[in-house]
């Protein structure tokens, strides 16, 4: 199956980028290379992109989407968490730009071997965003407690049937291992009042999500290296991070405004005495949405927020 991704907000993460011709960017979430190939088409001989994926497939895919800019491009297959280490590897300290596309790409949810999707009965419970890690969603749906599923279930999917649904995934476990995406999506129904079915969506997307969150450290990922994104950026330099769900945009909002404003000095003092200097601006008061065309071109696109740092 060709890896294919809809690039999401395409238009307006390049124009917010401020792409000069002889800069550094980065891709941390490389994909098939969509977001890429529009940042290498406007970069001249002496500028520089840097790709990085843990995914093999979106290496191999961006890998070939890419080889028309030669040298220009540089491709890593890693985590994002690991930028700073993997660009001090190849000589690279500070860039011009850096954009985090975080959606599951269509590749991944449309080839049910890979176990991210809900809508395919036999598919293996895997999600796993790089197959050298070796805990599955099937590790999580059989192994955690009852506590720690209705945690992330709770707290990563936000659905409000979070214990039913953890208490019923602990029952079946117990008479067999739940091994298929059918599997648990039965158990998920059973937990979920038919009436509430009826109207709500699919009764396992919450779940779903969560457990992938969980899985791949999503959250914890993004929360714990943002600063460190930011400080890598040269002034004037920005970051573009399109984030899909509310737990995601809530750490990117609160992030990029803790760095616009980071004293913690008490609100009545008449000057500032923390010591704690601005690092840039955050450019998206309020975040950029697909417009109509996207939306009615791409669903998966209809949750999608941008928000836009610039560095000082």
């Amino acid at each position: 199956m060709e890896f294919s991704h809809y690039s999401v907000l395409l238009e307006e993460t390049i124009k917010n980028l401020n792409i000069r011709p002889d800069g550094i960017y980065v891709d941390g979430t490389l994909g098939g290379g969509g977001h890429a190939s529009e940042v290498a088409k406007r970069l001249s001989e002496k500028g520089r992109l840097i790709g990085i994926d843990q995914d093999a497939d979106a290496i191999r895919a961006a890998g070939e989407r890419l080889a028309p800019f030669g040298d220009r491009v540089t491709i890593i297959r890693s985590n994002y968490a690991n930028m700073k280490e993997e660009l001090y590897a190849i000589g690279v300290e500070h860039v011009d730009g850096i954009v985090l596309d975080l959606g599951v790409s269509s590749f991944q949810l449309d080839t049910p071997e890979r176990g991210f999707t809900y809508r395919e009965e036999n598919a293996p419970l895997d999600m796993r965003m790089d197959d050298r890690q070796t805990l599955t969603a099937r590790d999580i749906v059989n192994t955690y407690s009852e506590k720690d599923l209705y945690r992330i279930i709770r707290d990563f999917g936000e659905d409000k049937f979070a214990k039913n649904i953890a208490k019923h995934i602990v029952a079946a476990r117990q008479k067999k291992p739940v091994e298929t995406a059918g599997e648990l999506t039965e158990i998920i129904r059973a937990a979920i009042p038919m009436k509430v079915q009826a109207t709500g969506g699919h009764p396992a997307k919450r779940t779903f999500q969560a457990i992938r969150i969980e899985l791949n450290k999503e959250l914890e990922v993004l929360g714990n290296h943002l600063d460190e994104m930011i400080d890598l950026l040269n002034p004037g330099g920005r970051i573009c991070i399109i984030t899909f769900h509310s737990l995601e945009d809530r750490i990117v909002k609160t992030i990029f405004k803790k760095n616009e404003n980071p004293c913690t000095c008490p609100a009545d003092f008449p000057v500032c005495v923390c010591g704690k200097v601005s690092k840039g601006t955050v450019v998206t008061r309020k975040p950029i949405l697909p417009g109509e065309r996207e939306l009615q071109e791409n669903s998966r696109s209809k949750s999608a927020k941008l928000r836009v740092f610039e560095r000082r």
